[in-house]
């Protein structure tokens, strides 16, 4: 008896995600590259993002100084590389805090139901009603300027929409099959949420994840720009642009090529994040 093979072989999943989204590698690279300067800094550059020469300051780029140099006579390249580390780790902290946070609140009202559900999304609700960047400005002025406080305001003001899509996935999930049969075998609540629905809800919510990435990204930086991160002379990537913004006539990369390495990391989470919403199970 012989076995009839199929005319074409299916492809696999990742070959229809990039036909979708060709430019997800690129967005891929410029991530890891980007992920790269924030560990290991002096792999790609070997100039002292603190020092400077002021006898070449407001340098166009060039070989010697790949985006420049600013007022000072610093590299602007090596002080964009060593800004990632800042600006990337409060970045992190901001998306973890959120998520956290969110899913926290997201099990307690999508499962518990009844008063739970009515006072934690009333709650969600201020939060979404406030303007997020507005949100984090007034949770740094009761904290005080820095990094670390940065990430904390952003992180606030991102709970809520995870809160949002996490007791949806929730309610979605609590009304399978697996969940009732599991429940009457007397399994405890606790575990069911833990095997059994975070891990079917994690698709929707690592995209999101990934989406708010680009998203906090941005908010550090505009922060940053303001004047509520780090001081100078660190190297934060809204600083960069900020201190770069009395001189875009005259020398035009010192704002343009830090801004342009923010939008390329915004862009590629972005990327990123569609193409986990378009292919849920490649997070799983």
């Amino acid at each position: 008896m012989s076995l009839a093979l199929p005319a074409v072989l299916p492809r696999p999943r990742y070959f229809t995600v990039l036909r979708r989204r060709p430019l997800l590698p690129l967005g891929v690279i410029v991530l890891l590259l980007v992920l790269g300067w924030a560990v290991w800094p002096p792999l790609f550059t070997h100039f002292d993002p603190l020092l400077g020469v002021p006898a070449n300051a407001l340098q166009s780029p060039s070989t010697a100084h790949w985006f420049g140099t600013d007022h000072l006579g610093r590299d602007l390249y090596s002080r964009t590389v060593y800004g990632a580390g800042l600006s990337l780790r409060a970045t992190l902290l901001a998306v973890l805090i959120a998520l956290f946070s969110g899913i926290v609140l997201g099990v307690l009202a999508g499962f518990f139901g009844g008063w739970v559900d009515a006072v934690l999304m009333r709650l969600v609700e201020v939060l979404m009603a406030i303007p997020a960047l507005l949100l984090a400005m007034a949770v740094i002025t009761v904290l005080g300027f820095g990094t670390v406080n940065i990430a904390l305001a952003v992180g606030l003001s991102s709970v809520a929409t995870f809160a949002r899509l996490v007791r949806g996935e929730v309610l979605r999930w609590r009304a399978s099959t697996f969940v009732e049969a599991a429940t009457a075998c007397g399994v405890g609540p606790w575990t069911i949420i833990v095997r059994h629905i975070l891990p079917h809800a994690s698709a929707p919510v690592l995209a999101l994840a990934a989406l708010e990435f680009g998203s906090a990204v941005l908010s550090v930086s505009a922060l940053s720009f303001l004047g509520f991160g780090a001081p100078p002379p660190q190297p934060e990537w809204g600083l960069l642009v900020a201190e770069g913004r009395n001189y875009m006539i005259s020398a035009w990369w010192y704002t343009s090529l830090p801004g342009l390495v923010v939008a390329a990391v915004v862009v590629s989470a972005n990327q990123l994040a569609r193409a986990l919403q378009q292919d849920p199970g490649a997070t799983r």
